[in-house]
């Protein structure tokens, strides 16, 4: 069993909110995560809904500015938020950029060096993370979802696409929809999988991936601001997911939020009705 070491615990709508480290195989260092633990996880066993973070976020800014808490303990699920890539891992170049590196992870396995070695956010999510809070917290093993935002959104939507069957549903606020045509995209897939290697990048975009998934029903329930600043850079384009979800006959919600922008303040309006949406798949 992975230990895991406490680094904070605070009493947040009944429940606790904690902040945990542990040495991770899959990223070979070592990496921490936030738990939320309702208050009925005191003495039964409880779904499990992991959100994924955005570009320069960690394990704490979702936890600290969605308010996701008091609706997380209304429909009794825990709430597991990773970091958004390894930390201090020492490659040349991890803390040069914003957008890629060090909270850039993109929830890819990179095959380039020297990223190769550390940066197998995919894995780690959907292989050890879920290994590490299966076994030390009470949860209902196969009855788990997953949502993020920006960045977090399209690893959201590429680890239940290419997991079938592994989440009962997935959510996205203001995801990167279809990386492979977009500038932050781009500069990541080119980066982590290799500039001239653009056949691999689509394995990892989920405008590509919806036209080969073959599993269970599942529908992609995504959220969008209309006056996010990226939506307007075409960083995001949610129409062409929405298009390729159509054409693949692949269920695809889009609610667009008039004023909205990309901030947590969105995410904060709407996290209750994300979270009650899983809570319905996770009955």
């Amino acid at each position: 069993m992975t230990v895991i070491s406490l680094i904070s615990s605070t009493k947040c709508f009944g429940g606790l909110q904690k902040i945990y480290s542990h040495q991770s195989k899959e990223l070979a260092c070592e990496m921490k995560f936030a738990v939320f633990l309702p208050a009925a996880a005191e003495d039964r066993r409880l779904p499990v809904l992991y959100w994924l973070s955005g570009l320069t976020c960690n394990e704490t800014n979702f936890i600290q500015k969605a308010g996701a808490q008091r609706y997380a303990a209304e429909h009794n699920l825990i709430i597991v938020c990773p970091d958004t890539s390894p930390r201090n891992v020492n490659l040349p170049g991890e803390d040069n950029s914003w957008d890629f590196g060090s909270g850039a992870g993109f929830y890819v396995d990179a095959t380039q060096e020297p990223w190769s070695k550390h940066y197998r956010m995919f894995s780690y999510v959907t292989q050890e993370l879920i290994d590490v809070i299966n076994n030390n917290f009470p949860t209902v093993v196969n009855k788990i979802s997953i949502a993020g935002h920006s960045m977090g959104g399209h690893g959201a939507l590429i680890c239940a696409l290419k997991n079938p069957g592994l989440y009962k549903s997935v959510s996205a606020f203001a995801p990167i929809s279809n990386p492979t045509k977009c500038p932050w995209g781009v500069k990541a897939l080119g980066g982590y999988l290799g500039a001239d290697n653009k056949d691999e990048w689509k394995n990892w975009d989920a405008s590509e991936l919806v036209a080969g998934y073959n599993g269970p029903p599942l529908e992609l329930y995504l959220d969008q601001g209309s006056e996010d600043s990226f939506l307007k850079d075409g960083q995001l384009l949610p129409q062409n997911l929405v298009d390729a979800s159509r054409a693949a006959q692949l269920p695809c919600v889009l609610n667009m939020r008039e004023g909205y922008d990309h901030s947590y303040f969105y995410v904060a309006s709407f996290i209750g009705e994300h979270i009650a949406y899983h809570a319905r798949h996770l009955q």
